[in-house]
């Protein structure tokens, strides 16, 4: 369970000895409840986990009682889940009849809605892309705007930023051997300030219409794409679309920083573009956000996709980034960022956008108690509490830059966001750098120094 903490905000600051961390205040449980917005999901489909030990027939029997159709199969069941399907259901069949029908059967454990996730920021403004000539991009370090990354002492200074450039002043600028996952659109993987920290997978490495790692993915060369069921993780769309949101929030976590004045020591060189919270860090696609949001389904399926990486193939990851939400209180996704807890993988969650008190008004996934969540609210560059971003004394840990943020995005490009999608990354990263400089650190261990290194904001000692 979350500590409680006497103030609802927190802001993101630095630890010497481990270069930055941060923290906020803890939470109660939530009630299984709808989030307050009218909670979107997918129509005429269904979630269902089944009791341990049900058979195929048994499955069989129970989706006929609600006409149901077999879509596929969610979770397999084994020691610590359940088995999981995703199901459709007859045109116009009432959703909580369905519900009903399948949970008079004694081998379903429990049904839902698949619920439909949206990303919790929106672009504020676009900036050039790189390339050189004309087009090139400005030193958006210098020029003052990425004060997300600055401290107390840095220059240009910022007292309400992550503190990130007083810790590469530590020598902390983290490690390509500490893994995250980016749960969200699609990653601009060949981006110029990502394409050397993002994953490329050994056993996948190529192209080749085989699962030489053997998880089950076809050539996940970077990733996966689990709303498209596919390889590719990066699709472009049309500019403020598809995956320019994905490539925003790893641009914070892990801009690579060749090219901008935050680099020690500098150079004489033409300084472009961005830099993020970790100038060394390794990023895993999950892809499963489109221009319509995401389903339940393809969450979990991302969720696990990242505790079988580490725990079957030995991968250092130490967080995923989760700046979205939506839908209802589920099962299906507790279940497995429990699992990822069970991994020690800390799964960071944006509080919202809506404006309201998680407290009152439970928001996923950011409300779920389980001890590897960290909810993460957003401030502006003057410590205030953003007039968007949800709270909650109890439910959300901290806040974090998560306005007028500077990072890129998709077509070599770069822009400023701001939303609760923006604050996360900046924790996610924390939690990146922290394990550079604490090898070896468990999820408990990395969330307790982040928790307990935070600021006060005076200014937001009467949120509730």
């Amino acid at each position: 369970m979350r500590r409680p903490r006497p103030l609802s905000l927190l802001c993101l600051t630095a630890m010497a000895l481990s270069g930055l961390t941060v923290g906020g205040p803890a939470t109660a449980a939530p009630a299984p409840q709808a989030s307050p917005t009218a909670a979107q999901a997918v129509p005429d489909e269904l979630v269902v986990g089944y009791v341990s030990g049900a058979t195929s027939s048994q499955r069989e029997r129970a989706r006929g009682k609600a006409s149901a159709q077999l879509a596929e199969r969610v979770v397999a069941a084994r020691s610590d889940r359940v088995e999981v399907e995703r199901v459709r259901l007859p045109p116009g069949k009432s959703r909580d009849q369905a519900i009903a029908e399948l949970t008079s059967d004694p081998a379903v454990a429990y049904a839902e809605p698949n619920w439909v996730y949206t990303i919790q920021g929106k672009p504020v403004s676009q900036g050039k892309p790189g390339g050189g000539g004309a087009a090139t991009a400005p030193d958006y370090f210098s020029n003052g705007s990425l004060w997300g990354m600055y401290g107390d002492a840095s220059r240009p200074a910022n007292q309400f930023g992550s503190q990130a450039s007083e810790a590469w002043a530590t020598g902390n600028v983290g490690s390509r051997a500490v893994y995250v996952g980016v749960i969200d659109e699609g990653i601009q993987f060949d981006h110029p300030d990502l394409a050397k920290n993002i994953w490329t997978n050994p056993k996948d490495s190529t192209f080749d219409g085989s699962d030489n790692d053997g998880n089950g993915y076809v050539d996940d060369v970077h990733g996966w794409d689990f709303a498209g069921n596919n390889s590719s993780i990066y699709d472009g769309g049309t500019r403020g679309s598809s995956d320019d949101h994905g490539t925003h929030v790893a641009g914070t976590i892990g801009a690579r920083n060749e090219n901008t004045a935050a680099k020690v020591p500098t150079t004489t060189a033409p300084q472009v573009g961005v830099v993020g919270v970790n100038q060394d860090v390794t990023m895993i696609s999950a892809k499963f956000l489109g221009n319509r949001g995401g389903s339940l389904a393809n969450a979990v399926k991302a969720v696990d996709y990242f505790t079988d990486l580490k725990t079957r193939h030995g991968l250092n990851i130490v967080a995923t980034n989760n700046s979205w939400g939506g839908g209802g209180f589920s099962q299906t996704l507790l279940d497995a960022i429990s699992s990822a807890n069970a991994a020690n993988i800390l799964f960071v969650a944006a509080a919202g956008n809506s404006g309201t008190n998680n407290d009152t008004t439970p928001s996923y996934p950011s409300n779920y108690e389980v001890p590897n969540v960290i909810a993460v609210a957003a401030i502006d560059s003057k410590g205030e509490l953003a007039a968007f971003s949800q709270y909650g004394a109890t439910t959300v840990d901290l806040g974090a830059p998560g306005v007028g943020i500077w990072s890129t995005t998709a077509y070599n490009g770069y822009s400023s966001y701001s939303g609760t999608s923006m604050a996360t990354p900046h924790v996610t990263g924390a939690a990146a750098l922290y394990a550079a400089a604490n090898p070896g650190s468990s999820a408990a261990k990395i969330k307790a120094a982040i928790l307990d290194s935070a600021v006060l904001t005076p200014s937001l000692t009467g949120m509730t």
